[in-house]
């Protein structure tokens, strides 16, 4: 349970930033540079390590912006399932989980990844941009639960935990909020298609 804990951590980290949390999980293994994490050990370290560390910069740089954020939340939507998956097989194989176990998690943890990163999209065209203040806290919390994930996954995990709740909990206010917005024209719709008596 504890391994599924830190999996889930290290996927959701995923769904915050794409490159920061590979190159955080490579940098932490030392020596077995990215050699857990699938597709990743088939590439040079070297060539891995200049990628990663160009686009963390990029994230980091261009989220502050809201053209920035746009162009960003549409890489981070393709990648996101893709990079949770590998983060949590990754961690499945330093755990040494069954064969059968690490695809499941992988599947698990890409789905987890795409489902928080579609929330920060639909807080970005609901609130226009994202404020500086979330972004600091996307990059503080996606390092936090990489971190996690090693040292202390069972609170990783209830962090990841949490933040699908307040994912959930988001679909259903944006839910609430578009149906408020759809009932002054419902009301309106019948007056216009209105007949004159004869």
């Amino acid at each position: 349970m504890i391994e599924i804990l830190a999996a889930l951590s290290a996927s959701s980290a995923a769904g915050l930033r794409i490159a920061l949390p590979l190159l955080i999980i490579g940098l932490l293994q030392g020596e077995d540079l990215w050699s857990r994490v699938p597709i990743l050990s088939q590439v040079p370290p070297p060539v891995v390590i200049g990628v990663l560390v160009s686009w963390s910069l990029l994230e980091v740089s261009i989220s502050k912006r809201r053209l920035g954020q746009r162009a960003l939340q549409i890489i981070q939507v393709i990648f996101s399932p893709i990079v949770g998956a590998l983060m949590g097989m990754a961690i499945a194989r330093v755990a040494a989980m069954s064969p059968w176990l690490v695809g499941l998690i992988g599947v698990v943890g890409g789905l987890l990844a795409l489902v928080l990163q579609l929330v920060q999209i639909g807080w970005f065209y609901r609130l226009r941009k994202l404020p500086l203040w979330m972004i600091f806290a996307q990059d503080s919390l996606c390092i936090i639960l990489v971190f996690f994930a090693f040292d202390a996954p069972r609170q990783g995990g209830l962090i990841a935990l949490l933040l699908l709740w307040l994912a959930i909990r988001s679909s259903k206010e944006w839910r609430r909020w578009y149906a408020e917005q759809a009932h002054p024209r419902d009301r309106q719709q019948p007056r216009r298609h209105k007949q004159e008596p004869d």
